[in-house]
């Protein structure tokens, strides 16, 4: 049978008369742009990451970006950011005027390694950006103690960890001074288009970004600042309100295929060094429920590029989160850094590949998956 990385339609398919429902109501009441459906999702959101404030906006970009340009980081400012994430993390710095600066991240978990951090604040440093990748929180705890200590902001860039939960309980979001997530449709929670939300403890913070959002306007045709168009419409949060009634359950079925896939592979040999190595989730072993989301289920994998290839040619999906870290992009070539300025995050962009983790994955899929890399390695 054929598997998916991804499959929306059988993610939609059950609550479609829902989302139906939702859509109509909008196009009935006319208002859509930042109308009541999005007031509502702002609300819900914010509660759910257990952030005081909520604001929606056009995209997980554009959230970054707006928290950017709230904080006043611009021209002569550095931010420190993974080298190891999709481009928007370091192009949001770049788009403000500011200069990016990386440090490596930790093989485990593939999250920006807090040890290193501190030697790469310079005094034109203003804010940290980690990035919970893949679904499960980046160190947050030396992360923020260094930050208080040396007076740097903290812009979490939750794009792929809506829901997932730190080590002391807390949600991602919540614990920087502002968190930024993406609703693109591949998400955990993921609308019919761009979508994204930013949170934050901070009211006057939250009302900075909400005036931002309309070109720095308040009231309307007055501005005090200059801001952008990054406006969330309501048919996304409309749609976004009746997918957040499922997230938890959606949850809970990818870390029910994350622990099968473990066990798939230890019976299969294929754990054995050196071999196959599987995503570590580093605070399952301490209990917390929402430990790792599960945005993704990346391996690393022996002879990478040629499993794929197997896996396309079987009719399975797979794919590289990311290929090139950004130290070597061409856009970034000014910055002066090298190849092997970051070897950790190059290992990964050789080594790992996602795997499909859906909730609406079937053991007899999950199964077919792991039978069929179990082919690869014995042939």
């Amino acid at each position: 049978m054929t598997i998916p990385l991804l499959d929306l339609s059988a993610q939609h398919q059950p609550i479609q008369a829902e989302i139906m429902a939702a859509i109509e109501q909008v196009l009935s009441s006319q208002a859509f742009i930042l109308g009541p459906e999005v007031t509502k999702l702002e609300e819900r959101v914010a509660a759910y990451s257990q952030a005081r404030a909520g604001i929606g906006v056009s995209s997980g970009t554009d959230a970054l970006l707006v928290a950017l340009m709230a904080l006043d980081i611009g021209p002569g400012h550095e931010v420190i950011t993974s080298p190891y994430s999709f481009f928007a993390t370091a192009g949001a710095i770049v788009r403000v005027g500011a200069r990016p600066v990386f440090v490596d991240i930790e093989p485990e978990t593939f999250n920006i390694d807090p040890v290193k951090i501190e030697r790469a604040i310079r005094p034109n440093t203003k804010a940290i950006i980690p990035v919970h990748l893949y679904g499960q929180c980046a160190e947050m705890a030396p992360i923020m103690a260094l930050a208080k200590q040396r007076g740097l902001h903290v812009i979490e860039d939750a794009a792929q960890a809506i829901g997932a939960d730190y080590a002391d309980g807390r949600r991602a979001g919540s614990v920087g001074t502002v968190g930024c997530f993406s609703f693109f449709p591949s998400k955990n929670l993921g609308a019919m288009g761009d979508a994204g939300m930013v949170v934050t403890n901070d009211l006057d913070l939250a009302e900075r970004i909400r005036v931002l959002r309309v070109h720095g306007s308040k009231p309307k045709y007055y501005h005090k600042l200059i801001g952008g168009n990054f406006r969330l419409d309501s048919v996304q949060a409309a749609v976004l309100n009746v997918k957040l009634n499922y997230l938890d359950e959606w949850t809970r079925r990818r870390q029910e295929n994350a622990e099968r896939y473990r066990t798939l592979f230890q019976q299969a040999g294929l754990t054995d060094k050196p071999g196959v190595v599987l995503p570590e989730a580093r605070y399952r072993r301490a209990g917390v429920k929402h430990h790792h989301i599960y945005n993704q289920f990346v391996i690393r994998a022996p002879r990478r590029d040629e499993l794929m290839a197997h896996l396309k040619q079987q009719g399975i999906g797979s794919e590289i989160y990311y290929p090139v870290p950004f130290h070597l992009q061409e856009c970034f070539r000014p910055l002066g850094y090298k190849e092997g300025d970051f070897p950790e995050s190059e290992r990964a962009a050789k080594e790992t590949l996602a795997l499909p983790i859906y909730p609406e994955l079937t053991p007899e899929q999950q199964q077919q998956v792991v039978q069929t890399i179990q082919r690869f390695y014995s042939s």
